[in-house]
């Protein structure tokens, strides 16, 4: 893949809307601005409801109406939710949605299990786990972004509740154990995604620019076992050009969101070679994806300017990592919520006015207890009975950051990262 220069990434990005800015809020209405709360309480819910009061970690997926579901284990929890569940907790504390009190005890007994009790290795957490004593579950791996997400929320809840003493210094141990070196494959620079104890080493690394920014920015600033900063430039950025934009990443729309819920990153950008602005990356691919759902009214025609967004998802036919711009693989006219909500704090002129409108046109089949269902088809009428929580995450966390950018200002206030974003970045 060539090199980007800043000239030439700039002329990628042009085709933006020029009035687009990182903190663009004093267009938003009222109405909008209760819609916004609405939705961010239900989704928080989620996270309070689900979460096992003792250790903290939460339920992966329930139904939309707040019930189990039948037929699956009850007790299965997702790592990487639980870092999404941490940073829900200091949001409805500020917000006061329940008392800061009792949101305290609830982030305190996580921070506790995970530095005490919760099984891992050399610091790093298995993808699966029970969720009431943190045990591996589903024979799932050590997953090194799952382990990274949850250190994400860890970091915001230290810096949260940075004038509590023991929080910060749990968050910190929990932390500072984590063995990034030990993840890092020596002969090609790259991270392991992750480990198994029967095998080892999975034979996948982080070879091309996916979801893993935050890994590598907690890998490069940890005081204890730091990688060096030029792991950063080690993998690709794969180039796209997609109905008149151009930007870096082959995944899913969730692959530009899942770091940037907690890395600000808006006024930064690589050094050389790449010289990429990954706010602005986002933003274009964002654009880019709206465009795609249209390219395929052909067969789906139901999409439209306000009804878009494929991102990885239940469908009818089951799970279904789908939405790169380089497949139209299994797509049926289903609608994913989160692929939009999850790009609120990119591209809110186009992101909003879509899910106002799903809302209120489908709303009474696809918004309740805790907002969104995780897709539907507005062809076939099918409605997922099932909300997945690490979506759920990503609505809460974009909302946030659009209306008040607090979850940057949060996990950014780490001087940890702090050391790692001025090592890797350009500040301009």
């Amino acid at each position: 893949m060539r090199s980007l220069s800043r000239r030439h990434f700039l002329s990628l990005t042009a085709a933006l809307p020029a009035a687009l800015s990182p903190r663009l809020r004093t267009w938003i209405s009222a109405s909008d601005d209760n819609f916004l709360e609405d939705l961010s309480f239900r989704t928080f819910l989620y996270f309070w409801e689900q979460g096992d009061p003792h250790t903290g970690l939460v339920l992966d997926r329930a139904r939309t109406n707040g019930t189990q579901i039948p037929g699956r284990s009850l007790d299965i929890a997702s790592t990487a939710l639980t870092g999404f569940a941490l940073t829900a907790m200091c949001i409805g504390a500020e917000r006061r949605w329940l008392d800061p009190n009792r949101l305290r005890g609830r982030v305190r007994a996580t921070l506790q299990h995970l530095a005490y009790e919760q099984e891992h290795v050399l610091g790093w957490y298995y993808h699966f786990v029970n969720r009431k004593t943190g045990e591996r579950a589903w024979n799932s791996e050590i997953s090194t972004i799952d382990t990274a997400m949850l250190l994400a929320g860890v970091l915001t809840a230290q810096q949260y509740y940075r004038d509590d003493g023991e929080m910060f210094d749990l968050a910190s141990e929990i932390y500072e154990r984590v063995d990034f070196n030990w993840m890092l494959n020596k002969r090609t620079g790259l991270l392991h995604m992750g480990w198994l104890p029967e095998s080892g080493f999975l034979h996948a690394e982080w070879t091309a620019y996916y979801e893993q920014a935050v890994l590598h920015m907690l890998a490069i600033g940890s005081p204890t076992y730091p990688v060096p900063a030029e792991s950063w430039y080690r993998f690709a950025r794969p180039e796209i050009e997609s109905f008149g934009y151009r930007y870096v990443g082959l995944g899913p729309l969730f692959t530009h969101q899942y770091s940037q819920a907690w890395l600000d990153l808006r006024n930064r950008r690589d050094g050389p070679p790449y010289d990429i602005d990954y706010f602005q990356n986002s933003m274009a691919a964002t654009y880019a994806h709206r465009a795609y759902c249209l390219s395929l009214r052909s067969f789906a025609s139901t999409y439209s300017e306000y009804l878009w967004g494929i991102s990885a998802s239940d469908s009818d036919i089951g799970y279904v990592v789908w939405g790169s711009p380089l497949s139209r693989r299994d797509v049926d006219g289903t609608v994913v919520p989160c692929a939009v909500a999850g790009s609120l704090m990119f591209a809110p002129r186009i992101c909003l006015p879509a899910l106002r409108y799903m809302q209120q046109n489908f709303g009474e089949h696809i918004y309740g207890h805790y907002g969104f269902a995780d897709a539907f088809n507005p062809q076939t009428l099918w409605v997922n009975p099932d909300v997945i929580g690490i979506n759920l995450g990503i609505t809460l966390l974009s909302v946030e950051n659009l209306r008040t950018g607090r979850v940057w200002d949060w996990f950014n206030r780490s001087n940890d990262i702090q050391r790692a974003m001025n090592k890797v970045f350009q500040v301009y």
